[in-house]
C-alpha cells in the first residue's frame, strides 16, 4: 500500500496569510470620474454659486425651486432656504405643499451627499412629512442628524442614516426676524458604498 504524502507545513519563519474579516466592505479602484465627483459634491455643500451650477445639471427642480443650503454654526446641523418664488408658490399664493415636502428630500439629500462624495449613492428610504399651518414666506429647512455620519461612513458598509427637520417661515417686521413653524419632517435615507453596487452587479453576472 502506497502512503499518501504529508503536506509540507508552513515555515515558522512565514507567518500564515490572515483571512479577511467576514462582512468586510469590497475595494473599489477610484476612477478618474470618481474623484472629480467626489470633489463636485463637496464644492457644491460648501459654495453657493457650485450648488447652483451642479444643480442645473444634476437637479434640475432644485435650481427651479432655488433652494440654498448653508451650515450652521455648530459644524453638525445645517440649515436649507427655499425662496418665496412664483415657482414654489400655489393658486391662493402660499408655499406650495408639493414644493414643502419635495425640498425636504432635497434638503437632506444634498447635504448627505456633500458629505459622502462620489463613492456612496444616496437613496431617500422614507420620508414623513406633517403640515402644521401655511407657509407665506421664504422656508427654513433645520435638520438635525440623529447619528454621527462620519463615523458611518468610516465603517466602509451600507446604512440608514436618519434626519430630523423643522421647516419654519421667515417673518421680518420692524427689523427683527421671527420664524413660526409651518412643519415638521423625520426622513431616513439609505446610503450604500458604490464598491457594494458593483460587487454584487458581478455576483449576478456571473450567475447568468
Amino acid at each position: 500500500m502506497t502512503q499518501a504524502p504529508t503536506p509540507a507545513l508552513p515555515s515558522a519563519d512565514v507567518p500564515p496569510t490572515p483571512a479577511p474579516p467576514r462582512g468586510a466592505p469590497p475595494r473599489r479602484k477610484r476612477r478618474l470620474y470618481d474623484h472629480l465627483e467626489s470633489f463636485i459634491s463637496r464644492l457644491s455643500s460648501r459654495s453657493t454659486f457650485w450648488h447652483r451650477v451642479s444643480s442645473l445639471i444634476w437637479l434640475p427642480y432644485a435650481f427651479k425651486s432655488g433652494i440654498k443650503i448653508k451650515r450652521l454654526e455648530d459644524g453638525k446641523s445645517f440649515a436649507a432656504v427655499l425662496p418665496f418664488r412664483r415657482f414654489n408658490r400655489n393658486w391662493y399664493n402660499a408655499m406650495a405643499g408639493a414644493s414643502l415636502l419635495a425640498n425636504s428630500e432635497i434638503a437632506g439629500g444634498m447635504y448627505i451627499y456633500g458629505r459622502c462624495g462620489g463613492d456612496w449613492t444616496v437613496v431617500c428610504k422614507q420620508l414623513n412629512y406633517k403640515f402644521l399651518r401655511p407657509c407665506f414666506g421664504p422656508a427654513i429647512y433645520r435638520c438635525t442628524p440623529r447619528q454621527d455620519l462620519d463615523s458611518l461612513l468610516a465603517e466602509g458598509h451600507e446604512f440608514n442614516f436618519d434626519l430630523d427637520i423643522e421647516v419654519v417661515q421667515q417673518i421680518t417686521l420692524r427689523g427683527s426676524d421671527r420664524q413660526v413653524r409651518v412643519g415638521k419632517c423625520a426622513v431616513t435615507f439609505h446610503i450604500t458604498p458604490k464598491a457594494l453596487h458593483e460587487a454584487r452587479r458581478a455576483r449576478r453576472e456571473g450567475k447568468s
